[in-house]
């Protein structure tokens, strides 16, 4: 898999806008949805994200944009349902599934996931069926034998497949590391409906050794790969990412991971980003929250989130890459 840089896919004057998570309709036409706030919110950091974010729908002709803005796709409610955040899209039997973590009152120990299921892309979302009355499909367990019983931030960033007639809902803990510390893993709940219910399985997918973030799940040629940042930097720096591959859905071998991708200086050169602002970590700009279009039944387009700006007045945005395969 080799991908090359496009350019911008989702971006808001006077916005944050955080990840693109990207499906294509029944005209062709490429609808993201994305994590967005305000860059007036909590001026000088980043914690918008957990305290005041939305999703965005966007909307284009080509996968390659230009995106345009048609609004807010899931509002900032406040209090038990508090800024939703990492939305990830998904088409599956016929029924688009939308997915994205809330908290409560902005405290990252409670954070859960949503699933809103619709029939169009027109914003008519309703709550999942399987899950609670406003659409948490899934919480932080409250059985002792499940590997992230101990999770320091609950569940969160949720990615959602189809497989061998299973349903898989990918998510990550941050759980307890012994002696001292914490490790960033994923976890895995199967269900016989896309609506749920879901039932946790008791170890995680990914290996404590290799710590990582923001994990996109999909399937290829019957095997289950995940697309993650390299979150502690385990196969080059901190700001590309990594490709898990598994046979079962279940165990993801260190020993079958390669390196994803690359930075975004990697891709658009030191000098492009001389002048750029930096709103969150290093000015080589780190590529988060992986997202892939597929286009008959193949990766075609892959999006990611980057921290640092070159465009005066607008705050973080995506990025668009095009895959091909070698």
């Amino acid at each position: 898999m080799k991908i090359d840089y496009v350019g911008r896919a989702a971006e808001n004057k006077g916005m944050h806008v955080w990840g693109s998570s990207p499906v294509q309709d029944k005209d062709g036409k490429i609808h993201l949805f994305a994590a967005q706030w305000s860059t007036k919110t909590q001026p000088g950091n980043f914690s918008g994200w957990f305290k005041d974010c939305e999703i965005g729908h966007y909307v284009g002709d080509s996968p390659e944009g230009p995106f345009k803005y048609l609004g807010v796709a899931v509002e900032d409610k406040d209090g038990l349902f508090n800024s939703p955040h990492n939305p990830t899209i998904s088409n599956i039997d016929g029924q688009y599934q939308l997915c994205f973590i809330v908290n409560e009152n902005n405290d990252l120990k409670t954070q859960r996931i949503v699933m809103y299921v619709a029939d169009d892309l027109n914003d008519t979302w309703r709550p999942a069926k399987g899950g609670e009355a406003d659409g948490t499909i899934l919480r932080q367990t409250k059985d002792s034998t499940v590997w992230n019983y101990t999770a320091r931030l609950g569940v969160s960033n949720p990615s959602l497949i189809k497989y061998k007639g299973k349903y898989f809902l990918y998510h990550k803990s941050v759980v307890r590391k012994e002696p001292k510390g914490y490790v960033f893993s994923y976890g895995v709940v199967v269900a016989d409906n896309v609506e749920g219910p879901y039932v946790h399985t008791p170890t995680r997918v990914t290996e404590e050794k290799m710590p990582l973030e923001d994990a996109y799940a999909f399937t290829m040629k019957d095997s289950v790969y995940l697309m993650s940042r390299d979150f502690r930097g385990t196969l080059g720096n901190r700001g590309g990412g990594l490709l898990w591959k598994s046979g079962d859905g279940f165990t993801f071998p260190a020993e079958k991971t390669v390196r994803a991708y690359e930075d975004l200086q990697h891709y658009v050169g030191e000098e492009h980003l001389k002048n750029a602002i930096s709103y969150r970590g290093k000015k080589d700009g780190h590529l988060e929250r992986a997202q892939i279009l597929f286009i008959d039944d193949k990766p075609a387009y892959l999006y990611l989130a980057t921290g640092v700006q070159v465009k005066p007045g607008y705050g973080s945005s995506s990025h668009v890459f095009k895959i091909t395969f070698e």
